[in-house]
């Protein structure tokens, strides 16, 4: 594709970049960092970039924490921090945007108490692109202080007495433009009156999952369960596949997996308090099996349900293996994902890491349906 870039194919060029975005979604994730740099360095490659820039919006991980972020052009920068929908709290934005400031003027000291006036200049040159689109009146009065404060010298003189002057007297007129704030997207339950919170369990269900959560003896009733349960991603309607996972459930923490056997009345699961990340070696992604993330609080499960008359929890027992991290099986419990886990729309379950066994039959089988929920403590 770069090559026909390079020779003026255009057609040829748009032809094999949309082929690659539509079929080849799951090798560009796995080189993500460096399809993004690609992308931004050939201006044809708009629908590339568009593609990276709207997976970054709803995922800011993937870049802004990478240890290479400082290394992004420009162009690029901008064309993420402009978004309404960039799904990050405004003070990251920007301490990361200093960051890759200060990494454009080599020399120049980390401590901005010890910048001279011409240090300052040079980092308002630096940023002139990106600092008329940080929303600076959507940032807490603490962090103005602590984080914007050092570097007032890089700011309009207005603006900085307008924030000041928001903090202080809030409902006093100002002159500088306020951009609007990020639109944060919400996946929210539905009402309880109108529709069931879930395709594959119940409230009853849920509150014992809570109460192996916090590892009580005694079962929470629904009215006790103190965790709400925020649908992440559902099957049916967001696919069975490792894209619509990677997606929707990327570094998610205190995750509950459900899964409804197809032909049984089955319903598996798990619980990841630590989430799910990109197997990464040597610093770069890895289809490697062998990624895991250490881990005592998850746990397996099977749930009493129709025929099924028995509650199974187990436990994990190898640490180490807890939580595996593969590019193509997600969601995946244990050494090489064999005790829960997906692999090209198929489930996969045995005994390895955790305690118990959680079906009588080891091996493969069908998923009728599967959700991944977020639990956070009530208000």
């Amino acid at each position: 594709m770069l090559i026909a870039c390079e020779l003026f194919l255009e057609e040829l060029a748009k032809h094999l970049e949309t082929l690659l975005i539509e079929t080849k979604a799951s090798w560009l994730r796995l080189r993500f960092f460096q399809v993004f740099q690609k992308s931004f360095q050939n201006d044809q490659l708009q629908e590339l970039q568009k593609w990276c820039i709207n997976y970054i919006a709803k995922n800011p991980n993937m870049i802004f924490d990478s240890e290479n972020f400082t290394s992004i052009q420009e162009n690029a920068l901008i064309s993420l921090i402009k978004r309404d929908d960039l799904q990050m709290e405004e003070i990251k934005i920007w301490k990361r945007v200093i960051e890759w400031g200060i990494t454009r003027n080599p020399g120049l000291p980390s401590d901005p108490n010890t910048w001279t006036s011409e240090n300052f200049l040079a980092i308002k040159t630096t940023l002139q692109n990106c600092l008329p689109l940080i929303r600076y009146f959507q940032i807490p009065g603490d962090d103005v202080i602590d984080n914007l404060q050092p570097y007032q010298q890089i700011l309009d003189k207005n603006l900085w007495d307008d924030l000041i002057k928001r903090l202080v007297s809030p409902n006093r007129p100002i002159l500088s433009v306020i951009l609007p704030p990020r639109k944060v997207l919400i996946q929210t339950l539905p009402p309880r009156g109108t529709e069931q919170f879930s395709k594959v369990i119940n409230e009853a269900h849920a509150a014992e999952i809570a109460s192996w959560v916090d590892l009580k003896d005694n079962m929470y009733s629904v009215a006790s369960n103190p965790y709400e349960f925020k649908l992440l991603l559902r099957g049916t309607r967001d696919g069975f596949t490792s894209d619509s996972f990677w997606d929707l459930c990327y570094k998610q923490e205190n995750v509950v997996i459900v899964i409804k056997v197809k032909g049984t009345d089955e319903i598996l699961g798990g619980y990841n308090p630590v989430g799910w990340d990109y197997p990464v070696r040597w610093g770069k992604p890895t289809n490697s099996l062998l990624h895991y993330k250490d881990c005592y609080r998850s746990f397996i499960f099977s749930l009493k349900n129709g025929a099924i008359q028995n509650t199974i929890v187990s436990r994990v027992r190898t640490q180490k293996n807890a939580i595996h991290c593969h590019f193509n099986r997600v969601p995946s419990f244990g050494e090489y994902g064999e005790d829960l886990s997906m692999y090209d729309e198929t489930w996969e379950c045995g005994i390895t890491s955790y305690a118990n066994p959680i079906r009588s039959v080891n091996g493969k089988f069908s998923a009728e349906e599967y959700e991944v929920f977020q639990i956070s403590q009530k208000p």
